[in-house]
């Protein structure tokens, strides 16, 4: 699971390098605080998943990643709709944040199959 350690993290370092040259504006600012504040809990809470006392502990802190993956993404699609110009980077944003919660949710299903 390291690697998806590094790809959350790397998830949330791009995310920022994005919103690092996204306009400054008083519509925009408020997107990206968005953004820098859900993608990089993703790596934090992922990290946290990682010492789960419980699997039920471990399936409730994937769900948060969960969660906070669906934002990001969120947030991606509404900066699409408004700077267009700068489409293959968000659509390779978007991109890894469909492909990590994929892995999430997966890894849910797994642990919950487990459990039972």
């Amino acid at each position: 699971m390291q690697d998806l350690k590094k790809r959350t993290k790397q998830f949330a370092i791009d995310c920022w390098v994005f919103c690092k040259h996204v306009p400054k504006s008083r519509e925009l600012d408020a997107w990206v605080r968005q953004l820098i504040r859900c993608s990089s809990s993703v790596g934090a809470n992922y990290r946290a998943s990682q010492r789960a006392k419980s699997t039920a502990d471990f399936i409730n802190k994937l769900k948060i990643v969960e969660e906070e993956i669906d934002e990001s993404a969120y947030w991606l699609e509404l900066f699409l709709e408004v700077n267009s110009e700068r489409k293959e980077e968000i659509d390779k944003l978007h991109s890894e944040a469909k492909e990590l919660l994929a892995i999430i949710v997966a890894s849910i299903k797994t642990s919950r199959a487990n459990r039972m």
